[in-house]
């Protein structure tokens, strides 16, 4: 669901409306997911070479609680938004779907209503990811 919608934002709706690349909501939404994806795969790497510290751990499930809501309001719902009245003049998309009844602007539309909550969706995963991992880890610190 998170490369699905990374992509159409990227792909679709930023690579395609030059209006929209120099807003800020680009830079807050590469910010949030560049700083959250060094982060994680620093983790990673360091889990796989059996030497990652505490901190990074600590880093990697903490730093979501503010990246990811940061990446989506301000960022990739607040863009989407923005790029609205150029999908709509340009009709963009319009000459892909020329023979299927289909409004690229109505679903970016429905997306920015219905993103919120398939977001939340991942948003809880990722704490429950955090208790079990984090709670884990002080579980061992108590035992020894």
């Amino acid at each position: 669901m998170q490369w699905g919608g990374r992509t159409h934002f990227l792909l679709a709706i930023v690579r395609r409306i030059h209006e929209v690349q120099e807003l800020p909501a680009v830079f807050i939404t590469f910010f949030a997911w560049s700083l959250t994806e060094v982060i994680r795969y620093w983790h990673y790497a360091l889990n796989i070479s059996g030497g990652c510290p505490s901190w990074l751990t600590y880093l990697r499930y903490t730093l979501f609680i503010v990246l990811y809501p940061m990446g989506l309001a301000p960022g990739e719902m607040w863009l989407m938004y923005q790029a609205l009245p150029y999908i709509k003049e340009k009709n963009l998309y319009g000459d892909f779907f020329t023979s299927v009844p289909f409004s690229y602007y109505n679903f970016v539309t429905v997306v920015l209503l219905i993103y919120p909550f398939l977001w939340l969706n991942l948003y809880l995963h990722l704490f429950k990811q955090r208790r079990s991992k984090l709670g884990k880890q002080h579980h061992k610190k108590k035992k020894i």
